[in-house]
Formats: C-alpha cells, structure tokens, sequence
C-alpha cells in the first residue's frame, strides 16, 4: 500500500470503529438490539428519566410518581448530582432507581480520548456514595454511543440502554397532548420510554410538558393492563456485547 494512503486510511478505520455504535441511535438499528433498545416483558413498561437531578423540577416529578403509585429510573448528571446530593438520596429513599448519565452532557462522540471513561466511573461512584446502591445502567447523553463508553460501561458493570420510544418533551413546542401522542404510538408491553426531569440541556420549562403528560401516561399504560416501572423490573434481555453490535450495524 502507498504510504501516503496508509495513514490517511488508518486513521479513516480508527474514526468508524470509534463512531460506529451511535449507529443505535437510529430506530431501525435498535429494533435488531432489543437489548439495547430497553425492551423487557410484554407486561411491563420501563419509565425512564434523563438529565437530572434538578431542584426546581425533579422533586415535582418525585411528588407525582408517589401520587400515582409509580416507580421509575433517573439517569442522572454527575455534575448535578454532586450538587444536589439530598435529591439523589430522595430517589433512592422512594423506591425509585438511580442510574448514569454521564458526568456532564456531552456528545460522547467528540470527547478526548479517556474523558469518557473517568467520567462515568466518577459517576457511577458518585451514585453509590450518595445513594447507598450500585448502578446498573448507562444511557449517553444524546444516545450517542462510541467504542470507549461501551468499553467504560462494562468496566464498570454498567448495561448500556437507550428507549424505545420517547416524548420529545426537551422540544419548545411540546405540550402534555403532544408528547402523550408521541409516546402512545410506540406504546406496547416491552417499551422503554424516556422523558426528561429537568431543562438543564434543553428550552427552560421544557420539563412541564413531560410532568403534566405523566399521570396520562401512566393510566393508559394500565388501561392496556401493563404494569409500569424501573429498569431493573423490566427484564431487558442478556446484555449488549460487541459482537451483537457489529451484526446489528449497517
């Protein structure tokens, strides 16, 4: 091979290998990786929320989870967490799961090389010093997975998992109607549905949408005669490895 194209086209192989798996962001690549996409028992819902914790949303969410008799999982920022241990505890004290988001909300596919990986071990040790209990999942921020943060998850005895289907809530023009309608239409026993506690990356105020759409969404969930709950209830399958991955990519 000319030299001159070696490098060039090592470089090239490095950069896809590292890229390859945000590919799971895409719908059609998660349907082949029911695990990764969060599907669990045909009876069961998992109720999921990113980008907390945040004192000014987050206990509102709390609050109508009790109301409602609901349980869910919180992927929290490290970087918030940190500041508002006392709400970290609080998820933990009602019944509901704490999981890793990250430290911050960063898109892992530009993040230096090592970042990735003492992050969310940072993270995922700050979960067990404030909440008393070890995480089990690891969502990226945007979905957005790459070779380190899978490599750092299982180093960790994180299982990555992303959704099934969400809300959009994050959006300015989200209203309770519609992020009920987005998440009804992928509604199904199995599901992962992700909504977000808190605005810290997205429109202020963005999370009302998501709140005043939960107690709906948590009844037509019943009305189907499925239960709703964490991740660790939901029976997500054997857990991604890179070989299932390769297969799935396109």
């Amino acid at each position: 091979m000319n030299r001159r194209l070696a490098l060039p086209l090592g470089l090239a192989c490095l950069a896809l290998l590292h890229t390859g798996p945000a590919a799971t962001w895409l719908p059609q690549v998660r349907r082949r990786l029911p695990a990764l996409a969060g599907v669990g028992y045909r009876g069961h819902v998992a109720l999921t929320f990113d980008d907390g914790p945040h004192p000014h949303s987050t206990p509102r969410f709390l609050d109508e989870l009790g109301r409602i008799g609901c349980h869910a999982t919180f992927f929290v920022l490290g970087e918030l967490l940190e500041r508002h241990q006392w709400l970290g505890r609080r998820i933990v004290a009602e019944g509901h799961e704490l999981a890793v988001h990250g430290w911050r909300h960063g898109n892992a596919l530009i993040a230096p090389p090592g970042r990735l990986t003492a992050e969310i071990g940072r993270t995922a040790d700050l979960v067990r010093a404030v909440g008393g209990v070890r995480a089990g999942w690891y969502r990226p921020p945007y979905g957005a997975l790459s070779l380190e943060a899978l490599v750092a998850a299982r180093l960790r005895g994180l299982r990555p998992v992303l959704w099934t289907v969400w809300g959009r809530d994050w959006e300015a023009a989200a209203t309770p109607g519609s992020v009920l309608a987005r998440v009804s239409a992928g509604l199904r026993g199995g599901a992962t549905v992700v909504l977000h506690d808190s605005d810290h990356v997205s429109v202020p105020g963005s999370w009302r949408s998501a709140l005043d759409a939960l107690p709906a969404l948590v009844d037509r969930c019943r009305l189907m005669g499925l239960d709703v709950g964490p991740l660790r209830d939901h029976g997500v399958p054997a857990a991604l490895t890179l070989d299932r991955l390769r297969s799935a990519l396109p």
